[in-house]
């Protein structure tokens, strides 16, 4: 059995196309088909943007975050499926259970994806690799393929789950890390992003096998605490454990004025700083959200909320903040005075956990 720091056995478990999967057991109809999640494309006219879309789809070109006016022009013929997040997510929490069974700690990475430790699970490779085969047969059963990484640390096992999609599994033995991780494209760690891409590339770093030549002396001096990270990725040396990560249904914060006011100006004026302070808290707890809502507490504590749902998980303040003074406009006319002002996001998830560690350095 596997004992101590050093001797972890930890999978990334990532579901393929996993919004696809889901439509494709609700209507199993688009099963083969090139299938896209996004927004409706109204004949190639639509706003909006490609949220997912199936492994047959890509081969036209399709990708996520593309417009989906050119989605429809590059493959009219796929099956466009408005998302349905709260079915996304109720799922997702059924397959988080499922993997409970097989590992000493799951921890739940995005909607789709989670770090698994199994180091007191098996005793060596071998069975690392007939456990990950288990898994994926009852993923299978359930309706969804899956790609596994197998590694002795988060990242090594989160870049491995990435390399033969869809459905690949991928070991990287301890005392080969640092071999499989050389020739692979900077972009593949967690936490490079199109900034600190660039800024490697332009001194010379494409590859992280050239990455590992790059003292932690100097990349400490480029990327501040970043630096630490993206040196213990290249060298293979990240331990973080895989910690389970409670989920909060909602964040909110509310403000009660000392005394009622009617400047409906100052109201939107506090809206927008408990907005930061929300958007501080979701950061915090690497979360996303699809749902604002807002609460009103007039004179007489008559109060009202209202929600709004947005087209896709975010953790953008302007997003949020979008939302909030939509909401409030309902209330702009009124010639009340308000006692408590307050802002909600819920429909929560934990997604793409440490995919932007490092480009929110600054070069100064």
């Amino acid at each position: 059995m596997p004992d101590g720091r050093g001797d972890r056995i930890i999978f990334h478990v990532d579901l393929d196309a996993f919004y696809v999967a889901v439509e494709r057991k609700e209507k199993p109809s688009l099963k083969g088909e090139p299938v896209v999640v996004g927004a409706d494309p109204e004949g190639g006219r639509g706003r909006g943007v490609v949220i997912t879309c199936s492994y047959e789809a890509r081969k036209f070109g399709l990708r996520s975050g593309m417009p989906i006016s050119k989605a429809y022009r590059l493959c009219p013929q796929a099956a466009f499926v408005l998302p349905d997040f709260s079915l996304y997510a109720k799922v997702s929490a059924k397959i988080m259970e499922l993997l409970k069974k097989y590992a000493d700690q799951v921890e739940q990475s995005g909607i789709d994806e989670a770090f698994l430790d199994v180091s007191s699970k098996v005793k060596d490779l071998d069975e690392a690799k007939e456990l990950a085969l288990k898994i994926k047969d009852e993923l299978l059963s359930e309706g969804f393929t899956s790609s596994i990484g197998i590694g002795p640390n988060k990242s090594s096992s989160k870049i491995a789950s990435d390399q033969n999609k869809p459905s690949g599994l991928t070991i990287v033995p301890e005392g080969k890390i640092l071999e499989f991780l050389a020739p692979l494209p900077i972009s593949v760690i967690p936490g490079v992003g199109p900034k600190t891409r660039e800024f490697l590339e332009n001194h010379g770093v494409s590859k992280i096998g050239e990455l590992q030549e790059i003292s932690g002396k100097q990349l400490t001096q480029w990327f501040g605490k970043g630096g630490v990270w993206l040196w213990g990725v290249a060298q293979g040396a990240e331990e973080l454990g895989v910690i389970p990560r409670d989920m909060p249904r909602s964040l909110s914060v509310e403000r009660t004025f000392r005394r009622d006011v009617k400047d409906f100006k100052f109201i939107s004026k506090i809206a927008d700083e408990l907005g930061d302070e929300l958007i501080r808290r979701v950061k915090l707890g690497e979360l996303r959200f699809r749902t604002v809502g807002i609460r009103i507490r007039f004179r007489g504590f008559e109060t009202h909320t209202r929600e709004k749902t947005l087209v896709e998980y975010t953790d953008g303040l302007q997003e949020l903040k979008t939302a909030v003074k939509s909401l409030l406009e309902e209330f702009s006319d009124t010639d009340r005075f308000v006692r408590l002002i307050g802002v909600r996001v819920s429909d929560l998830i934990r997604e793409k956990i440490e995919t932007s560690t490092l480009d929110t350095w600054s070069s100064g």
